[in-house]
């Protein structure tokens, strides 16, 4: 049984992939897309989308991280392919999976599981850039508007090289609606001779069981429910959910979150700019709000800040952050 943690486009980077696997539980984690369009992408640009390839290819914690691939040309993305290849990164996975518009306007994401050829030719020419022990995966969705096509896709995938295939279990007109339609991944792990694993609405323990009887994969890709709750792994390698959690097991993990939420603070303050990295705290606290009510409190004291010095002021007085610290940045 593995865990790994999904990438999310404008929230789930590299400093949330840090302290994410810092709370610990996760196998592996994938990148959030890295687009190939009119040109081949410098190694720089692979570096900033994933610092963790100057590190070995892992978090600070030593979980590995996959670069996934965003694009539509074929020749491209091989080439793409193969100077990421060189960083030596501890995977690279392919993007079928992103739903938003701007996206599928440029012929990325879920936008291409009306094309399998398509598919099945990029899929070959990144294969043939990847070097044999690389791991080579992809995502998917279970189609654009239905999942007519959601067997042939991943048989399109997997019959140009893919060697492990995470199902997104809903279309990509769906979104993020539930439910997922966790039944369709069993459906296309009967139909490809790879690992497939689950992805899709699990966000908490009795979700993780759920989806692994019904799909009947070993494996779950967290995403939104990871985000909002930075235990969950924990918790399903402990079997214990959220509701069966005491109030002094709250405290600390509370106190343990209070932490989390501090160096989360300090490395966007680093690396976004002063207008922007107030607004990637709240929006980590307003997901954290569902499985953690004191960040329910934390959020609307943050709310109407919008400089990092006031953000600073208010995580000290609620014991995110010392003075010193605050100071510093």
């Amino acid at each position: 049984m593995r865990l790994l943690l999904a990438p999310m486009e404008g929230l789930l980077d590299h400093d949330l992939r840090e302290v994410l696997t810092r709370a610990g539980g996760y196998d592996l984690a994938v990148t959030e897309f890295a687009r190939v369009s009119a040109s081949v992408p410098p190694p720089r640009f692979f570096r900033r989308i994933s610092p963790e390839l100057s590190a070995g290819g892992r978090t600070a914690a030593g979980t590995p991280v996959r670069v996934q691939l965003l694009g539509s040309d074929p020749q491209r993305m091989g080439e793409a392919a193969a100077v990421l290849a060189a960083l030596r990164p501890a995977g690279i996975d392919l993007n079928f999976g992103c739903p938003a518009p701007t996206v599928n306007r440029h012929r990325g994401g879920a936008v291409l599981l009306d094309e399998p050829e398509l598919l099945h030719r990029i899929a070959l020419a990144v294969r043939a850039s990847v070097p044999a022990g690389l791991p080579y995966s992809a995502k998917m969705r279970l189609g654009v508007s239905d999942p007519g096509r959601a067997l042939e896709c991943a048989q399109a995938l997997t019959s140009g090289g893919v060697e492990e295939l995470v199902v997104h279990a809903r279309t990509k007109a769906e979104g993020y609606r539930p439910p997922a339609h966790w039944e369709w991944v069993g459906r296309i792990a009967g139909a490809v001779r790879v690992p497939v694993v689950a992805n899709g609405e699990v966000w908490n323990v009795a979700d993780w069981r759920r989806c692994r009887a019904v799909s009947g994969a070993d494996d779950v890709m967290l995403g939104r429910g990871a985000v909002s709750d930075p235990f969950l792994a924990r918790r399903i390698r402990a079997g214990l959910d959220a509701a069966a959690v005491d109030a002094a097991q709250r405290a600390a993990e509370w106190a343990e979150l209070r932490g989390l939420l501090g160096d989360y603070w300090c490395r966007v303050r680093a690396r976004v700019e002063a207008r922007h990295a107030p607004g990637r705290l709240k929006q980590w606290l307003g997901l954290l709000r569902r499985a953690h009510p004191a960040a329910g409190t934390l959020f609307d004291a943050l709310r109407a800040l919008r400089l990092p010095a006031e953000v600073d002021a208010a995580l000290v007085r609620h014991g995110i952050l010392a003075p010193t610290e605050a100071a510093a940045a």
